[in-house]
C-alpha cells in the first residue's frame, strides 16, 4: 500500500509515454481534427468501419452512408478452458485476427485507405488483459468476463464491514461486486502472476479490457485510452464523476499508473499506425480511430434507443438486454430488483453522458452449442426452429441453463442449471423447445426488473422491443419472445447491431455522419412479430419457469459442507426423507434461508419431481436414443 501512494503524485498524468501524453492534448486533437475535416473535403470518402470484438470471434465490417454492409470479415479464436469456472482468451491471437480481417475486407472489397472516413470500436467488455508497455507481451491470457475464478475475492469484500464495503461499490459504479466484472479479475492477476504487482508500481505494466488492447495495438502503443462505457464495467469508475475512484482502487490495492485514460464514445482519438513491434496495420495506416462502445452500449445505439424507457436485446452467447434511462445523475438509477446502473453513451467530450439499467443472461446462444456439442441432439443451430415447431409445447418441462450460476434478476453464483419436469413423454424435441423457452423467459425475467425499477418514473416501455444478434434470425425464438412478454418484437434490417453502432459513433466524430437525426433515417425495421400466446397458457409456462429455477438454486455447497446451501439441502433432504406417500401433506416447518422459502407446493413438487426420476432414470438415455433415430429417420 506505501508503495501505491508514492505514486499518486503521477495520477493525473497519463502514465505512460511522452508520445501518449502528446496524443491526449486538447491541441493535438484539434490538430486531428482539422486534418480530417480538410481530408472530408478534399476526398471522396465513401465508408466508415468498425472493429467488433466479440467472446468468440473478430470481425471487420465496412458501411456505406446508407448503414448498408459493403463487406465483412470474421474469424474464430480459441477458447481456453484451464479449470472448471475458468475462461481465457490470448490477446495476441486476438489482435492478429482482427488484422486478418481488416486485410481480407480491404482487399475482397478493394477498399482504399482514403475510402474510410473513421474506424470504432466494440467489443466484449469486462475481459481483462495486462500487457507490458515496452514490448507489448501480455503477462498472462486474457481473463474472460464470463470467468467464475474471482469468486472467493468477490465473497471477502462483499463480507468486509458488515457489507458496507459492497455498499460503497455499488453506489459509486452503480454494480454489485461480482466475478463478472474488471476489478476483481485485475486484483487476481496482481496477486496471482509473479512480478505483475512489481511491474505495475513501476509503470511497465498496464492494463485493459479489449477496447483499450486493439486500440494500443492498432496506435503502436501510443495511445492507452478506454472510453467511459467499457470504464463503467471494471468497478474501479465512479459513473458520476467518469473517473477512476481513488477510495475504490485503495480497496482493491490496483496502482492508479497501470490504468488507461478514460474518454468519450465518440472522437477522434489517434489514428492507426503503419506497423512495427509494437503494433499497427499499414493497410489502413493513417485512417483515424473515432469510436469505442462497449458491444452491449453500441447495438443500444446501433438500434437508436436513444430516448429514456427505450429497450433492446442483444442474442448472442448470453443475453444482454439495456435500457436507456436518460441523461443527469438522477438517471443513474439504483436498481433495487438485481439490474446493473451503467453508462449508455457519451458523443463526445463535451457531451452529456447518458445512463442505462442492464440485465445479462450468462447462457443464451450457447445453450444452442451446449445441445448441438455436449448433448449432440441437434447438428446445428437451425434445426433448433424445425425441432421446437414439431411439438405443440415443451410438455411442461423447463430447462434453466445455469451452467456458472444465475445472472440479472437472481445473481445466485451457487446455483446449476436444471431440467425440470421429465417424464418418459418427453423427446429431444421437448428439450430442444425448453432450450429456446429458456431464452425468451430469461429475457422475461429482466423485463420485470426494468419495470419495477422504472414504472414509477414513467419510463418503462413495455409495448415494443428492439432485437439484434445472431438468435434473432430463429423466428420461432422472435415469435416465443413476443408472447412471452407480451409486447411487440422488432428486428431491425441490420442484425448485426453491436457493429452498426460503433460505425455510427465513429461516423460522427470523423464527419462522415452529420447528426443523430441523419443517424434515426439510416435505422430502418425488418420484421415485427406480436404477442399472440393465450393468456393462460402464458401463465402456466410462467409459473413453470419460476418453479424450475426455484429448484436451480444452492446446488454448490462450501467445501466443508457448511454454509447457506448446505443448510438448504440438508432440511430438503430430511423433509424428503419424511415423506412415505405421495398423498403426505407436507407443512413447512423445516427453515430455509429468506432468499428461497419454499411453499407447500414446492415440497410437494419435489417429492413428484424425485420419484419421476427415479422412475426414468435407467431409460432416459434409450429414449434419447430412439427419439433422435425416429427424427432423422421421419425426416428424409
Amino acid at each position: 500500500m506505501n508503495s501505491l501512494k508514492q505514486h499518486k503524485k503521477g495520477e493525473k498524468e497519463s502514465c505512460f509515454s511522452a508520445f501518449d501524453n502528446f496524443y491526449n492534448t486538447n491541441q493535438h486533437r484539434k490538430s486531428l481534427n482539422s486534418l480530417l475535416l480538410s481530408k472530408m473535403k478534399t476526398s471522396n470518402i465513401k465508408y466508415v468501419a468498425s472493429i467488433d470484438q466479440g467472446t468468440s470471434s473478430s470481425r471487420f465490417m465496412i458501411f456505406d452512408s446508407a448503414g448498408h454492409i459493403v463487406t465483412s470479415h470474421q474469424l474464430q479464436h480459441t477458447q481456453h478452458y484451464p479449470a472448471p469456472g475458468m475462461v481465457e482468451h490470448d490477446p495476441e491471437e486476438i489482435w492478429e485476427a482482427v488484422k486478418e480481417s481488416i486485410r481480407v475486407c480491404m482487399s475482397r472489397g478493394n477498399i482504399k485507405l482514403n475510402d474510410i472516413s473513421g474506424i470504432g470500436i466494440t467489443n466484449q467488455r469486462e475481459t481483462t488483459v495486462v500487457w507490458n508497455k515496452h514490448t507489448g507481451k501480455p503477462y498472462h491470457r486474457a481473463i474472460v468476463w464470463n470467468d467464475a475464478r474471482t469468486q472467493d475475492i468477490c465473497d471477502k469484500l462483499n463480507s468486509e464491514n458488515h457489507g458496507k464495503v459492497a455498499h460503497l461499490f455499488t453506489a459509486k459504479t452503480g454494480l454489485p461486486i461480482a466475478t463478472y466484472f474488471s476489478g476483481t479479475k485485475l486484483v487476481y492477476l496482481l496477486e496471482n502472476v509473479a512480478g505483475l504487482r512489481d511491474a505495475a508500481l513501476a509503470g511497465d505494466a498496464i492494463f485493459g479490457t479489449i477496447d483499450t488492447w486493439l486500440l494500443w495495438k492498432l496506435t503502436g502503443g501510443a495511445l492507452h485510452c478506454t472510453d467511459v462505457t467499457n470504464a463503467s464495467r471494471t468497478l474501479m469508475m465512479d459513473i458520476k464523476e467518469m473517473q477512476w475512484d481513488d477510495k475504490l482502487l485503495d480497496i482493491l490495492s490496483i496502482p492508479r499508473i497501470m490504468l488507461p485514460q478514460i474518454r468519450s464514445s465518440s472522437e477522434i482519438y489517434g489514428v492507426v499506425a503503419a506497423g512495427g513491434v509494437l503494433g499497427g496495420i499499414s493497410e489502413i495506416s493513417g485512417v483515424p480511430i473515432s469510436g469505442i462502445l462497449g458491444d452491449q452500449q453500441a447495438a443500444l445505439f446501433g438500434q437508436m434507443c436513444l430516448s429514456p424507457g427505450e429497450i433492446k436485446v442483444t442474442y448472442g452467447t448470453g443475453a444482454f438486454l439495456m435500457m436507456n434511462t436518460g441523461t443527469g445523475a438522477a438517471a443513474a438509477i439504483s436498481s433495487q430488483s438485481g439490474l446493473l446502473t451503467t453508462v449508455a453513451y457519451q458523443l463526445g467530450p463535451k457531451a452529456p453522458v447518458h445512463y442505462a439499467l442492464e440485465g445479462a443472461v450468462a447462457y443464451c446462444g450457447s445453450v444452442v452449442q451446449w445441445l448441438k456439442d455436449n448433448l449432440q441432439l441437434i447438428e446445428n443451430a437451425k434445426e433448433t426452429e424445425v425441432l421446437a415447431r414439431s411439438v405443440p409445447d415443451s410438455g411442461d418441462i423447463c430447462l434453466v441453463p445455469a451452467f456458472s450460476g444465475l445472472f440479472a434478476p437472481y445473481w445466485r453464483s451457487e446455483a446449476r442449471g436444471v431440467i425440470t419436469g421429465l417424464t418418459a413423454f418427453h423427446r429431444r424435441a421437448h428439450i430442444v423447445r425448453a432450450a429456446l423457452e429458456a431464452a425468451a423467459l430469461q429475457v422475461e425475467d429482466i423485463l420485470k426488473a426494468m419495470s419495477a425499477d422504472t414504472n414509477d418514473l414513467l419510463l418503462f416501455d413495455r409495448h415494443h422491443l428492439k432485437v439484434d444478434g445472431g438468435m434473432t434470425k430463429n423466428e420461432f425464438l422472435m415469435q416465443l419472445q413476443a408472447d412471452v412478454s407480451d409486447t411487440r418484437v422488432m428486428r431491425s434490417i441490420v442484425t448485426e447491431a453491436t457493429a452498426l453502432g460503433a460505425a455510427f459513433a465513429a461516423g460522427l466524430a470523423s464527419g462522415f455522419f452529420k447528426n443523430i437525426e441523419e443517424l434515426k433515417n439510416i435505422y430502418k425495421l425488418d420484421q415485427t412479430w406480436a404477442p399472440a400466446m393465450d393468456g393462460q397458457i402464458r401463465t402456466r409456462l410462467l409459473r413453470n419457469w419460476k418453479k424450475a429455477v426455484a429448484r436451480s438454486v444452492n446446488w454448490v455447497e462450501c467445501a466443508d459442507g457448511k454454509g447457506v446451501a448446505a443448510s438448504y439441502n440438508d432440511a430438503l433432504i430430511e423433509q424428503l426423507l419424511q415423506v412415505k406417500t405421495p398423498n403426505v401433506v407436507v407443512h413447512d416447518t423445516v427453515p430455509v434461508p429468506q432468499s428461497a422459502s419454499p411453499s407447500v407446493a414446492y415440497w410437494t413438487g419435489v417429492w413428484h419431481a424425485s420419484a419421476a426420476l427415479l422412475a426414468i432414470s435407467a431409460t432416459i438415455s434409450v429414449a434419447f436414443t430412439f427419439s433422435k433415430t425416429w427424427f432423422k429417420r421421419n425426416s428424409t
